[in-house]
């Protein structure tokens, strides 16, 4: 149990990244993204075991007697894979979902780093907008957002930042930004006081809750509108670096040149592209005759990959109709 367990997990795991990362490149040529999932597997063993005993007596020769003794035994595994597609509207809804603020910011509470995250899934956020992806290439982000989650990174790591999720009179669940003040330093003073100040928040208030919404009502709301999966798939897709001649012959749409940075642009994650395959590669997959992946070495991209797979176990996919019947001999 011990070594299959390992085994099974280790593929499953790399069947995920790979598919990810194929949607991930398809979405870059406008190819609607698929899924499957591994709903059940079951591994049934055999064991074949054989003795066999011989031997030979010469009479009246110089020849001794002899004997051989020899026993065999193979033990085979035949596992049983069902696969379910990810198909209907629930399913398709939860990925076009935006992702609830308070998972994002939750998130950061658990310490993945919040520059990351807040870039990663929010489009919004007080009025600042995020870079977007489209049709017609990159759109840049108010540089004041990537102050303010630079800001945010640096307040995470203080410690000088909570977030609390807590009822609220009329019964529905709050999510709450604290920023208490009390023995912190004259530096992370001064960068909440910086950080206030660009999303527009009271200054004299400690607490902030977490609306939707693109702006805030009052100065003590932090209004957000995040991202959705596939939205972040397009915003990675974006940034996946394609073949010259399916760009010039529109077959991708615009995004980052490769092996070359946009100007006002920030990476999020670097997917390389080539005819062959380097050795030290984290995950590829093979689309258009073209290798694409993710290099081994590059720990932002890994990051930024990790998160996108962390993200998708957050939606609620349900569970998936008309599963196959699994009929197990017995042996």
């Amino acid at each position: 149990m011990t070594h299959d367990r390992y085994q099974y997990a280790a593929s499953l795991s790399d069947s995920w990244n790979e598919q990810t990362l194929l949607n991930i490149v398809k979405m870059r040529y406008v190819d609607p993204p698929s899924f499957v999932d591994v709903g059940n597997i079951v591994a049934s063993y055999s064991l074949q075991q054989g003795l066999a005993v011989g031997g030979s007596m010469v009479h009246g020769g110089t020849i001794g007697n002899s004997a051989t003794l020899s026993a065999s035994g193979v033990l085979t595994t035949s596992p049983t894979i069902t696969y379910n597609p990810l198909i209907g509207n629930k399913f398709i809804r939860n990925l076009a979902t935006p992702i609830p603020p308070e998972q994002i910011f939750l998130s950061i509470q658990s310490g993945l780093p919040a520059d990351v995250i807040l870039f990663a899934s929010l489009a919004w956020i007080n009025g600042l907008k995020n870079q977007e992806a489209t049709l017609d290439g990159i759109t840049p982000a108010d540089p004041r957002f990537h102050r303010m989650r630079a800001l945010a990174k640096a307040i995470q790591q203080s410690g000088a930042q909570r977030i609390v999720v807590r009822r609220e009179s009329d019964e529905e669940l709050a999510t709450f930004m604290t920023l208490p003040t009390e023995h912190a330093s004259p530096q992370i003073l001064a960068e909440i006081a910086e950080f206030r100040q660009l999303l527009g928040l009271d200054p004299d208030a400690t607490e902030y809750r977490i609306v939707n919404g693109t702006t805030a009502s009052n100065g003590r709301e932090i209004a957000v509108v995040s991202r959705s999966i596939l939205g972040l798939m397009r915003t990675m897709a974006a940034q996946v670096e394609v073949p010259a001649e399916d760009l010039v012959q529109t077959r991708a749409f615009p995004g980052f040149e490769q092996e070359r940075d946009v100007p006002g642009i920030v990476r999020l994650i670097r997917i390389h592209s080539g005819k062959s395959l380097p050795a030290d590669v984290l995950v590829n997959v093979r689309y258009r005759n073209t290798w694409f992946w993710l290099d081994d070495s590059d720990l932002e991209s890994k990051q930024a990959f990790a998160l996108i797979m962390m993200l998708f176990t957050m939606i609620d996919t349900g569970t998936p109709q008309n599963q196959p019947v699994l009929t197990i001999p017995a042996h």
